[in-house]
């Protein structure tokens, strides 16, 4: 299975997933409580839901970019800027299931070996100063997938935590497209 193979479909179906969540959150909660949701961490040192939602985003704009050995774009260094003050602007749901929009939108138009480079090496950075050498593959495995459902998660648990209606099928709802007919418990 070649990267893009493998993150492209992760990415697209989990944040479709993502917006389904938020899109259930305005449907059982009233308006007020849909903003104040933005805001919502699970602990104090923890980002709000809203910064996790574009979190999310980013890994997939990070991969992209890093994987493609590109610079990264200004939609990332803005999801990037937002995420970071969204303790303080949190927008709106809406902002929230635009961001999650455009970035499925840049995934649904890379071509189908987007990702496949050689052996390309990637350097990856971090704030704190610390960089770490991965191969394309470790890259994917290692850092991209863990962030990336670790924000997703983060977003699930939060929004559990603010008693919106979720479950394990609202989780993986892609997985219905194979379940064997006749085997879906009745009642």
């Amino acid at each position: 299975m070649s990267l893009t193979q493998l993150l492209v479909p992760s990415f697209r179906q989990m944040l479709g997933t993502l917006s389904a969540w938020l899109d259930k959150a305005q449907a059982q909660l009233p308006a007020d409580d849909a903003q104040v949701l933005l805001s919502a961490r699970l602990a104090p040192d923890m980002f709000p839901l809203s910064t996790q939602i574009r979190f999310a985003c980013v890994q997939a704009h990070e991969a992209i970019a890093r994987l493609r050995g590109e610079a990264f774009s200004a939609a990332r260094d803005q999801l990037l800027e937002e995420g970071r003050n969204a303790g303080e602007q949190p927008g709106s749901l809406a902002d929230a299931r635009d961001r999650i929009t455009q970035t499925v939108a840049l995934l649904e138009a890379l071509p189908p070996d987007a990702l496949d480079g050689a052996d390309r090496m990637v350097a990856h950075a971090l704030p704190n100063g610390m960089i770490f050498d991965l191969t394309a593959e470790q890259y994917a495995r290692d850092w991209v997938l863990p962030q990336f459902y670790f924000h997703l998660m983060t977003a699930y648990a939060i929004l559990r935590a603010q008693k919106v209606d979720l479950g394990k099928a609202d989780y993986v709802p892609h997985m219905f497209a194979y379940l064997r007919p006749g085997t879906m418990p009745q009642g």
